[in-house]
């Protein structure tokens, strides 16, 4: 495969901050980038040498991105498969539809995952509330999920026993869900892997994830797990790339239980939030590995050169910046959003462990 070389352009559909920094480390090898988001005020706009604003079902719009640009990503995986494969009659496309129809369906997710060997959590069909009872039932309390488009929290709730299913039903209000059952996790972790078009593959370390109301609080690399359970996370998430053929970044979060068992949560095909620790503590970051990946570059060395902790800000601590300027070793990433709301990621703040 030929490389696409630094001077081209590459296409990000997906105008939030991952697309941003995205943007920021193609600019730092030589690359332009144009992004296609429907969102007029998109943070990746403000550093990207181009921007479409249109609708993903937009043909015309797409036509002329599609002619602006040599290869296309994505920062966002939830845009719909339909205009990954409009792009790709016209540009490589990475990662492809393919990806998206795995990655876009918790039940389908999860299905692959087994497939491949991964464990998953207990889970359950849900296409009515008496389904919603049975699996409780069999399976026990755990969360009501939607299957599609539901982060941060969003799209789910907490079902136990005695709870009234129809109440949970309504809702949610979807015709199919999914129900997981609770698992009492000793951690919530996750690897990021990068995957180029000739099958190369590198990980980054597992990482711990501490949530807070449902939205990643904190992450802390490397997580603290004995060295056969970091290798076991690490040939999962590349096993689960490998099996999706994918041509990017796959973020993996999965369940570490209490009798030292690896279960698979989900699959995200693009930078992840609990990968922003390596832009300050990596020779080569999430975003820099993805352009390399695909413009078919050799990946980077993922190693550390030095243990990290990531702290999102959520909302109104973006407002602390002048205290976390004056930090020391406090590494502070704004991501220039310019309505400030509650449970919106405004940034985050690395602090780097010599």
């Amino acid at each position: 495969m030929t490389a696409i070389p630094p001077g081209a352009t590459i296409g990000i559909l997906g105008g939030g901050q991952l697309g941003r920094m995205t943007a920021l480390a193609a600019a730092r090898l030589g690359y332009r980038s144009h992004v296609f988001a429907p969102e007029p005020d998109s943070p990746a706009a403000d550093v990207a040498a181009a921007f479409t604003c249109a609708g993903y079902e937009d043909e015309t719009a797409l036509n002329k991105f599609a002619a602006a640009v040599d290869v296309v990503t994505l920062e966002f995986e939830n845009v719909p498969v339909a205009t990954l494969d409009h792009l790709a009659a016209h540009r490589p496309v990475r990662p492809n539809a393919a990806v998206l129809r795995v990655t876009q369906d918790r039940l389908a997710e999860k299905a692959f995952s087994a497939r491949l060997g991964c464990p998953v959590t207990a889970h359950a069909r849900i296409e009515s509330p008496i389904d919603l009872e049975r699996a409780v039932a069999a399976i026990g309390p755990g969360i009501l999920k939607t299957t599609r488009f539901g982060y941060d929290g969003k799209g789910q709730l907490r079902v136990g026993l005695g709870d009234d299913p129809e109440a949970a039903w309504t809702r949610l209000d979807q015709p199919v869900l999914i129900h997981e059952a609770w698992v009492e996790f000793a951690m919530e972790m996750s690897v990021i892997t990068a995957r180029g078009p000739g099958g190369e593959t590198r990980s980054y370390v597992p990482v711990e994830n501490r949530h807070r109301d449902h939205i990643l609080d904190r992450t802390v690399a490397p997580a603290v797990i004995p060295a056969d359970t970091a290798a076991a996370a690490v040939a999962m998430a590349e096993r689960l790339a490998a099996g999706l053929d994918l041509e990017g970044l796959l973020a993996v979060e999965m369940f570490l239980s209490q009798d030292g068992r690896l279960l698979v949560n989900e699959l995200a095909p693009r930078p992840h939030n609990s990968g922003h620790w390596t832009i300050d503590a990596c020779a080569v970051s999430q975003f820099e590995q993805l352009v390399r990946a695909v413009c078919g570059l050799p990946l980077g060395d993922p190693t550390r050169f030095a243990d990290a902790e990531m702290t999102n800000l959520i909302g109104a601590d973006c407002q602390r910046w002048p205290e976390l300027l004056a930090e020391p070793g406090a590494r502070l990433h704004l991501y220039g959003k310019r309505e400030v709301r509650p449970g919106r990621k405004m940034g985050h703040v690395t602090r780097v462990k010599r």
